[in-house]
């Protein structure tokens, strides 16, 4: 059974269709990539998973269950979709952490606001709060940041933003990771570290969807290649197919552009 199934999924931004209907599915501790030009709808495929823009059509599905059917979110309260949320992490391009915060006050933010919804809050808030501190604790040492704990996004690069970043967004253990360009902000002496820590996630087979420019990258961690282009799937398959043998012209046109060959 997929732990992502996507079916029919269609978003239109007034008369402009950015989505057309795009189907794919993904098993637990797969990778999978989208590549493909600016424009082709692949942020705002990952935005709708994320349900920061709502789908006009089509279904998502986590774990055999249909968490989203299209125009279903007006039914739902902010925190039914809060709820339904929490299935998908997120890495922004731009890193999005709060300034205001230290880079463990930015992984720990989230579960304590959840923390207080829980019906022994009261009882437990110290022990809870002390779970949800070393947990992020661990994923910053995990991402390669124990020594910057106490720093301010100010005070990080921009590769180190983009850890902690994605420390946040695996601290609420959500079913599947989704990254958003993760490196396209940053200079290419600061990506390799980025990469670096994908990667280590790809080997211990974190369920991922990666919108990606990098191709060598989604090459090497994906067990999908999606090749998207004007609202489309174009072409999927395993990275061998899509950047070895691309069976659709409008792929090996992109790859070769991408390539300069």
């Amino acid at each position: 059974m997929p732990v992502l199934e996507v079916k029919g999924l269609k978003k239109s931004f007034g008369p402009t269709a950015v989505l057309k209907g795009i189907d794919f599915s993904i098993e637990k501790g797969q990778a999978l990539s989208i590549i493909g030009p600016s424009g082709s709808g692949k942020t705002t495929l990952l935005r709708c998973l994320n349900f920061l823009e709502l789908a006009d059509a089509g279904t998502i599905s986590v774990n055999g269950k249909v968490i989203y059917r299209g125009g279903d979110m007006k039914k739902y309260s902010d925190a039914e979709i809060r709820k339904k949320r929490l299935h998908f992490g997120l890495v922004f391009q731009n890193f999005n952490l709060f300034p205001q915060y230290t880079a463990l006050k930015n992984v720990t933010l989230a579960g304590e606001m959840l923390a207080r919804e829980r019906p022994d809050y009261r009882a437990r808030k110290k022990e809870i709060l002390e779970e949800i501190e070393e947990n992020a604790r661990a994923l910053l040492d995990q991402v390669g940041l124990s020594d910057k704990l106490g720093f301010y996004p100010h005070q990080l690069s921009g590769g180190q933003q983009q850890r902690v970043a994605i420390a946040r967004a695996l601290a609420l253990k959500p079913d599947i990771l989704c990254f958003d360009e993760p490196t396209s902000a940053l200079d290419p002496e600061l990506t390799g570290e980025v990469l670096k820590v994908i990667r280590s996630l790809a080997e211990k087979n974190t369920t991922m969807v990666i919108v990606t420019h990098e191709m060598q990258f989604a090459r090497d961690v994906s067990d999908i290649v999606l090749f998207m282009d004007g609202g489309v799937v174009i072409e999927s398959g395993p990275p061998g197919q899509i950047f070895d043998n691309p069976r659709v012209t409008r792929t090996k046109q992109f790859l070769e552009r991408y390539n300069g060959t």
